[in-house]
């Protein structure tokens, strides 16, 4: 059962409640190379991405977020630190800011920037970081979740000093296991929605592997309102694994989803070579359509029955499955084309 948060606007988007939960990620081009940044984030939005951060470290950074805006098709979050004046500036133009207001500096420029969200009407995400903790904290808990829950906290306090409750929280660490700690006890602390993810995860195989545990163990606890997969990669690798995380959860319904065995002795087919030409051919299909790639006849029926779509591979010829029967046999070298074909019928 999800855990029941305040419901923020992000652009056209809702988090929080019961709303679904989006995927966000973030460029890793130099942002005021402007017709770059676009067109990574054109590629992100192919891939399933559905909020984008952009970090703007200068006011031309800051101003370039204006034409990136009115080119794309999801929402912008700039990620601003220490300038409040940049934040004034990303504030035009982003449908979101991500800062720690204790960084921008003292309570009139924190006031400036929160005056600034209301006037635009955007939301602001506190970011906490376990390895850039305020130091009175560090030195009270040292790198814990106590201490990551606590500086959370204070960074609150100050907006809703300011008035300002339109809060997205996330308390991200590259340990799992404080990251988990430091959600679930926020989540018994505050009812604000928060933004999951493991900082600097690290590369494609690992950083997939610790995202999977850290995210997919808080979103099968219902806490969660949208996720980031941090990885060492190409950001649309991010997306990939942050839909599967949700896929794999019954969060979301959309694109191709393969079962497929590990392959044995009994294989009668090259399951590791389709499932890998599949997946490739596949991945920007939006539709929630179920394909079974199956080595022989022990589970395969069984798995292939409960799919859209199942081969099953037998000596001689394969079985091709639709809606759970059997529809007709193909040859080895067709198995490939007739699949994508079928695929396409949906």
């Amino acid at each position: 059962m999800r855990n029941k948060t305040r419901e923020i606007s992000i652009g056209n988007l809702k988090i929080g409640s019961n709303n679904p939960i989006p995927i966000q990620s973030m460029t890793n081009t130099d942002t005021t190379n402007i017709d770059t940044t676009i067109k990574q984030i054109h590629e992100l939005e192919e891939a399933g991405c559905e909020i984008i951060r952009i970090s703007a470290p200068t006011i031309e950074a800051a101003k370039a977020l204006k034409e990136i805006k009115e080119k794309i098709n999801i929402p912008l979050v700039a990620d601003i630190h220490f300038d409040y004046k940049i934040a004034l500036e990303a504030a035009k133009h982003a449908d979101k800011l991500r800062i720690n207001p204790g960084n921008i500096g003292d309570k009139e420029k924190i006031k400036l920037v929160v005056d600034a969200a209301k006037e635009n009407k955007i939301p602001i995400r506190i970011g906490v970081n376990l390895g850039s903790l305020e130091k009175d904290i560090f030195q009270k808990y040292g790198y814990t979740a106590e201490a990551m829950v606590e500086s959370a906290l204070r960074h609150i306090k100050i907006l809703e000093n300011l008035n300002f409750h339109d809060i997205v929280v996330s308390l991200k660490a590259s340990d799992v296991n404080i990251m988990v700690d430091a959600y679930r006890l926020f989540a018994k602390k505050s009812n604000y929605p928060l933004h999951l993810g493991v900082t600097e995860a690290g590369s494609k195989f690992s950083g997939t592997i610790k995202s999977a545990i850290g995210i997919g163990t808080l979103l099968e606890e219902g806490i969660g309102d949208t996720i980031r997969v941090s990885l060492s990669d190409n950001p649309t690798e991010e997306v990939k694994v942050a839909k599967q995380i949700l896929k794999t959860l019954g969060l979301k319904n959309s694109g191709i989803e393969i079962t497929s065995c590990p392959t044995c002795a009994r294989s009668q087919i090259n399951v590791i070579k389709i499932v890998e030409k599949l997946e490739n051919q596949t991945e920007k299909i939006k539709k929630p359509v179920h394909v079974a790639v199956m080595g022989c006849a022990v589970n395969g029926p069984g798995e292939s029955k409960k799919s859209d779509i199942g081969i099953v591979g037998a000596p001689d010829s394969n079985l091709l499955y639709k809606k759970g029967e059997i529809v007709t046999r193909i040859k080895d070298d067709d198995i490939l084309d007739v699949l994508l074909k079928e695929i396409d019928k949906f």
